[in-house]
């Protein structure tokens, strides 16, 4: 599955990073501390966030996930924004909570 196909599954909002929709996801991950992501996030997840910095996607980047989906509406800073597009890891967006985020995501990639 790529990220676009899961941006029109779960209708989320594409801020930025809009070159890396065709990355291909492995699975998720889900979790707000920097360092638990940097030690077990793996190459293609799609991380589910609450963190709307900068070092997301500094993270995101050493790590080679496919996307960073922020929950709750949440949107990123402009430093977000532009080091999103200059990395191409896509900053999506969704209204819907962290447990219904992961459980759709969960639901798609099993029965794929």
């Amino acid at each position: 599955m790529k990220i676009s196909d899961l941006v029109s599954e779960l209708e989320l909002e594409v801020i930025s990073g809009r070159e890396g929709l065709d990355n291909e996801i492995s699975g998720g991950y889900v979790s707000d501390l920097l360092s638990d992501v940097m030690g077990n996030a793996r190459e293609g997840n799609v991380w589910i966030t609450l963190q709307t910095h900068q070092n997301i996607i500094a993270v995101a980047s050493l790590k080679e996930v496919s996307a960073i989906i922020l929950v709750r509406g949440l949107k990123p800073g402009s430093d977000s924004i532009k080091k999103s597009d200059e990395e191409n890891i896509p900053l999506l967006s969704t209204k819907l909570d962290t447990f219904t985020v992961a459980g759709r995501l969960f639901d798609l990639i099993k029965n794929e």
